[in-house]
């Protein structure tokens, strides 16, 4: 490392140099501060969170169950609904009681997205809130 000393050699460069290690000290002793402060600062509650399960569907004699096959033919408790308005009134009958039913809406895998729609629309025309879909539980293995 040089000095330039006045009266010395005659050499009058500018140190263009910059020194970096009182900046490598300062970084490391704020490193070492952050973490040894962080762990304190952090406070957490410990709480036992639940564990996830698959609990089959408890269907009460209530609920209704609407099934759409491939076809896009809708089955109202396991019988055959003929056309939309026969729906739509089977729903308005169902709604006017308290409570209102559950209705559970079984859709085949290859039915089309339209009659599943169509069926939630007048669902809902008809007044009954409390909609669910059902689905075959996933084989773990």
């Amino acid at each position: 490392m040089s000095m330039s000393v006045p009266g010395g050699d005659g050499d009058d460069g500018v140190m263009s140099d910059i020194n970096t290690t009182p900046l490598v000290d300062v970084m490391l002793v704020m490193l070492i501060i952050f973490l040894i402060t962080i762990p304190v600062i952090t406070k957490t509650v410990k709480v036992e969170l639940p564990q996830p399960r698959n609990i089959p569907t408890q269907t009460k004699p209530e609920n209704i169950t609407l099934a759409i096959d491939t076809q896009g033919a809708m089955y109202w408790n396991g019988g055959l609904v003929p056309d939309r308005t026969k729906l739509l009134e089977l729903v308005v009958s169902e709604a006017r009681k308290n409570p209102q039913p559950e209705i559970h809406i079984r859709g085949d895998r290859r039915a089309r997205f339209e009659a599943v729609g169509r069926a939630l629309f007048i669902i809902q025309q008809g007044g009954l809130v409390k909609v669910g879909f059902l689905t075959e539980p996933h084989n773990a293995s």
